[in-house]
């Protein structure tokens, strides 16, 4: 990350795993413990981060924890399908875990003296759209969003009173308009509809929101074609919206009803994304996936409503590798399935750590003729390097 240059960076910290033995945390006249190894190790990468000016999002997940189940919803099942769990916050105990935790967190990563280094943004949860990142069980829209948001009010009360100014994100995936809902995954579009009605009623809090433009499918790299599919056009009623159609994104945020108390866009990030060097079709397609990220960055950096792009990740994970989803920066130890083990730089690599330097247009002056243009303004409204073309 250093060597890269980056402004922004991402930690996933899962309340299964950072609870345990070696700390101890009061809160309210309760003891809650924490797992040391777990909390030592986020403390030094955190620092580390912060103290390089990078900006922190932390990434808050709920696993399935059978020591804690206070943290589940009432009558939760484990459920093979589901990755992580809705953080409860129904019943007055799972309230109170929740606050203690953010707190503790909170505290711990303020970024004040003697903190462990400095958390800015929060999300809570992941792609909470689809169940299978924050499983509920079967619900209605208006149901199940009523209960995520009850929770991140408690984590934005509990983060907020310790940090003012950190701002917390709920995320969202890449289906904007969900042509065959179930009570297991809902439109993007319309989970930002409800929440931001249900912030209204309860006091509306500072929210943004953290989105997942991926291309369609993950297993091709190429987003400027997605339209051919009929899946990604230029219209609200898309859907997909990815970076083929990023402005209908923040061209929806501009709606009175989305935007804040002051009359502002929301803060939006751009909190997972990347683009696979291993084709399902073609095989190795390692300058296309440089050309699309070059791309991708030159869009966000151009759109002044979105505040960062984090790519996702910095090196291959095997199994999705071998799923045709290479999306990192590094190739990867394919005989080490349990632990990424980098072997690689691939040229997006390169093009990452010079994307936002003097050499950018000269770093990027190849993937003008693989994605078939002349040049970037052609193609990128408002296009922040466009007097250097």
């Amino acid at each position: 990350a250093m060597e890269l240059g980056v402004k922004n960076s991402s930690v996933s910290i899962a309340f299964h795993q950072i609870l345990g033995q070696g700390i101890d945390y009061v809160y309210d006249g309760k003891t809650y413990h924490f797992n040391k190894d777990m909390i030592e190790y986020y403390d030094r990468a955190i620092d580390k981060l912060s103290s390089k000016d990078i900006c922190v999002t932390a990434i808050i997940l709920n696993g399935w924890n059978e020591q804690m189940p206070q943290l589940l919803m009432p009558g939760a099942k484990k459920v093979s399908g589901a990755n992580y769990y809705a953080f409860n916050a129904s019943t007055q105990e799972g309230v109170e875990c929740i606050k203690a935790i953010a707190s503790f967190l909170a505290e711990r990563y303020s970024g004040e003296p003697g903190s462990k280094g400095k958390i800015s943004n929060w999300i809570i949860g992941n792609e909470i759209n689809n169940q299978v990142w924050n499983y509920l069980g079967p619900s209605d829209l208006d149901s199940y969003v009523e209960e995520y948001i009850r929770a991140f009010r408690v984590f934005y009360t509990a983060i907020r009173s310790v940090n003012k100014n950190d701002r917390l994100f709920f995320s969202t995936d890449f289906y904007w308009n969900e042509t065959n809902p179930t009570q297991l995954n809902y439109a993007a579009r319309d989970v930002i509809d409800r929440f931001a009605a249900l912030s209204r009623e309860g006091g509306d809090m500072d929210w943004g929101l953290a989105y997942h433009p991926y291309s369609d499918p993950l297993t091709e790299p190429e987003f400027w074609d997605d339209g051919a599919t009929g899946r990604v056009v230029d219209s609200v009623d898309s859907y997909i919206v990815n970076f083929n159609n990023l402005h209908v994104l923040t061209d929806y945020f501009q709606r009175p009803e989305l935007l804040d108390k002051n009359g502002q866009v929301r803060h939006i990030i751009l909190s997972e994304q990347g683009f696979t060097s291993r084709s399902a079709t073609r095989g190795d397609v390692e300058q296309i996936q440089a050309a699309a990220l070059a791309y991708a960055y030159y869009i966000a950096d151009s759109n002044p409503y979105i505040d960062a792009i984090l790519m996702h990740r910095q090196g291959d994970n095997v199994s999705e590798t071998n799923a045709y989803v290479a999306v990192g920066l590094w190739e990867c130890d394919m005989s080490s399935p349990d632990v990424i083990r980098p072997t690689m730089r691939k040229k997006a690599w390169e093009v990452y750590k010079n994307i936002d330097k003097v050499s950018s247009l000269e770093t990027t002056e190849f993937a003008k003729e693989i994605i078939g243009i002349e040049k970037w303004s052609d193609v990128i409204p408002n296009f922040k390097w466009a007097r250097y073309e």
